[in-house]
């Protein structure tokens, strides 16, 4: 059994393009196998940035990030890419066919074709992507359908750690919930580290064993989901939102 976290940030910090104004400032986190956590704050906050950092898509200023305590810079894109998988709000299908786009990182990754098959199948099922799907391209699919799509095939790759950016915008009820009962699922039985930025406050209590509170680039509050005020924390995102429409306008 290891002792150490999953991932790990020290002291990382990101500057802005100009000036010496930071994007987040000394972030210390550490995340554990099996964590459900959810980040939270107002817009601005550096939620985005933070879960670019986590794949590789942005570097740190300063600081280390670190998975299974080997540093990012000694781990090779393409290898963190295949234990971290990032599912962006807006996915894109390349071209592709729901089926094409499904196969394709297990193409990449020589994967069996019974295997693939086998996978896709899976999480077809357990997401509710019916078959008459496989064969539409990105035109023939609705902005929810794209995104079940896009949380498959970040799943169909069995990361170590599954990140995912508002995954529910663009899902109605029923199925936003669906989806958060097979994600807790999936969690409990084959420990994936699954790490969510959600605006839908009640979804995020739902999914999450711990919560992240960012505001101004620094985390301002780390606490299993049952220690949360989540009335103080809607407060402070209504003040908040409110002063940073103030300062635009």
């Amino acid at each position: 059994m290891t002792n150490y976290p999953l991932l790990e940030f020290r002291q990382v910090s990101v500057r802005k393009s100009l000036g010496s104004d930071y994007i987040l400032r000394d972030i210390n986190l550490q995340i554990n196998r099996g964590d459900r956590l959810v980040i939270i704050g107002p817009s601005g906050a550096g939620k985005t940035t933070l879960l670019r950092l986590l794949n590789n898509l942005s570097s740190p200023s300063e600081g280390l990030i670190l998975l299974e305590n080997i540093k990012y810079k000694e781990i090779s894109v393409i290898n963190l890419r295949r234990e971290i998988v990032l599912v962006l709000q807006e996915s894109k299908l390349l071209g592709m066919t729901v089926k094409e786009a499904l196969e394709y990182p297990l193409i990449l990754q020589k994967i069996p074709l019974k295997e693939i098959n086998n996978r896709v199948k899976k999480w077809c099922n357990k997401l509710g992507i019916l078959e008459d799907w496989l064969e539409r391209n990105e035109l023939q699919l609705s902005v929810g359908q794209r995104q079940i799509i896009a949380i498959a095939r970040g799943l169909i790759m069995q990361p170590k750690v599954l990140i995912l950016d508002e995954p529910t915008s663009a899902l109605d009820t029923g199925k936003a919930h669906h989806l958060i009962e097979t994600l807790i699922n999936l969690s409990e039985t084959e420990t994936t580290t699954i790490i969510m930025v959600n605006h839908h406050l009640q979804i995020g209590k739902k999914f999450a064993n711990r919560v992240i509170y960012l505001e101004e680039g620094e985390i301002k509050k780390d606490n299993l989901v049952t220690e949360i005020n989540w009335e103080k924390i809607t407060e402070n995102l209504v003040k908040t939102e409110a002063k940073n429409r103030e300062e635009w306008d």
